[in-house]
């Protein structure tokens, strides 16, 4: 894992292991997590410098806090965070929605998040309709939510060679997602690339957790 992805992820299991003891610091811890939100933009768009500034100043506003008693909290070993997992994610991720937080969610409890926003023409071939949203806008939008750490375009043609540029540890499918899981690791492995592929159970069910329907009800409301 990258250096600079292995201090932002350090600094995400600190917040996610952090106790406060007196809650009118809330607003430090709030500045720290708008930094990290900041850290992960700026390293998306290759940033790097400005990336681990945001962190370091998070890392201090949380020492702070445990040094004077108010906050309990862990820093991992960076060798601990380097071996987490790297799960690629993939999809059109045209209408953002609760589904897709949810597959989102599910791949960051498992470690470090890149997700693969496919390219106009593989999405339009898949969902046999022109897109609304184009990719570089969808990417756009991915990358400043807090499961994702890395978001990279697909291109045009074979969606199996991303695997030549993305090598990840596990492959997240979610359940409406019409490719086999031997067939995923099999093309993979083609490419040089063992995988863990493990498929999310179920959908998030709500009345909108779906492109299909957000785009159905737009239509019904201002037809």
């Amino acid at each position: 894992m990258d250096r600079v992805a292995i201090y932002i992820k350090n600094l995400e299991e600190a917040l996610g292991s952090l106790t406060l003891k007196d809650q009118s610091y809330r607003h430090v811890v709030d500045l720290a997590r708008a930094y990290l939100k900041d850290a992960k933009y700026y390293f998306s768009i290759g940033d790097r410098e400005t990336a681990l500034a945001t962190v370091s100043y998070a890392e201090g506003l949380l020492d702070a806090l445990k040094l004077i008693g108010v906050a309990d909290f862990t820093w991992k070993k960076p060798s601990e965070i380097k071996n987490a997992k790297t799960v690629m994610v993939a999809g059109t991720f045209e209408i953002l929605h609760p589904g897709h937080l949810a597959y989102l969610k599910k791949a960051w409890e498992m470690g470090y998040v890149i997700a693969v926003v496919s390219s106009d023409e593989n999405a339009e071939r898949t969902k046999k309709r022109k897109l609304v949203i184009p990719q570089q806008q969808r990417a756009e939008v991915l990358s400043s939510l807090y499961y994702v750490h890395r978001v990279v375009l697909g291109s045009p043609g074979d969606i199996f060679d991303i695997f030549n540029t993305v090598r990840p540890d596990v492959v997240l499918l979610g359940p409406n997602q019409n490719v086999k899981e031997e067939v995923v690791k099999r093309e993979a492995k083609k490419r040089g690339v063992d995988v863990n592929v493990i498929r999310l159970e179920e959908l998030r069910q709500c009345e909108l957790c779906s492109t299909t329907r957000i785009i159905e009800k737009i239509l019904s409301t201002f037809r």
